[in-house]
């Protein structure tokens, strides 16, 4: 009896998962937010028609693009250009590690045996859960870095790893950081100064620091013994 009620609950969170799932692609279709996400003039107007509930709505579109996997390539962009480099950039951060947490949490919960059911044998879900055993958290750090899987797959796939969720959040917030605010910044710069000598050369900065970021994943993938060309045939 105890072993049919444990199906039962199962069934119930997985039929409950679905109907989500269902319902916010279905409201994201209908009411034109899948274009609007692809679409940065579109998508500014969305956020600026909520005033400063503005910044609530992002973050919570931020969270919902990770949790069900919508593209969101634009977002961080959407960020710098709706509210400045610096706002921009922070406000992506947050919802970037929101999403990831909240993917990283039904992975770990809600819906881990459908995902391992799912995603059984799937070449990325292998290479990151024999990754994280053998590396650890480096191997969260060298991906998040190093974009050899898609975003949104890494934050299902680590929550079905060892990783603990502190662990988890914390590196893939500090790891996030530098693409959300230099992404943020230029956009957010390019509108309010237009081409000229100044924005050349603080994108000459950011191009620098993007590059010594870079580094990291390499020295960590040398020291490690990972190769990262099998990890890319694998994307």
């Amino acid at each position: 009896m105890k072993n049919v009620s444990e199906k039962n609950k199962s069934a119930i969170k997985l039929v409950s998962l679905l109907a989500a799932i269902g319902a916010v692609i279905l409201i994201a279709w209908q009411t034109g937010i899948m274009d609007r996400l692809q679409d940065v003039a579109a998508m500014q107007e969305f956020i600026n028609s909520f005033g400063m509930l503005g910044y609530v709505i992002f973050v919570l579109v931020f969270v919902a693009v990770a949790v069900f996997m919508l593209p969101g390539a634009v977002l961080t962009i959407v960020a710098g250009i709706t509210f400045g480099p610096v706002i921009g950039g922070i406000l992506s951060l947050i919802g970037a590690t929101l999403g990831a947490a909240a993917a990283f949490l039904v992975a770990k919960y809600l819906a881990r045996d459908m995902i391992l059911k799912k995603f059984k044998g799937n070449a990325i879900f292998d290479k990151i859960d024999k990754g994280v055993e053998k590396n650890g958290v480096s191997f969260l750090i060298l991906t998040r870095l190093v974009p050899v899987f898609p975003f949104n797959v890494q934050n299902y796939a680590y929550g079905l790893t060892s990783l603990g969720f502190a662990k988890y959040t914390g590196v893939s917030l500090i790891t996030m950081a530098p693409g959300a605010f230099i992404y943020a910044f230029m956009a957010g710069q390019i509108v309010r100064e237009g081409i000229s000598l100044n924005l050349m050369l603080q994108f000459a900065a950011a191009g620098i620091i993007l590059f010594l970021v870079s580094l990291i994943p390499k020295y960590l993938a040398k020291k490690k013994g990972i190769d990262m060309d099998e990890l890319k045939e694998t994307s």
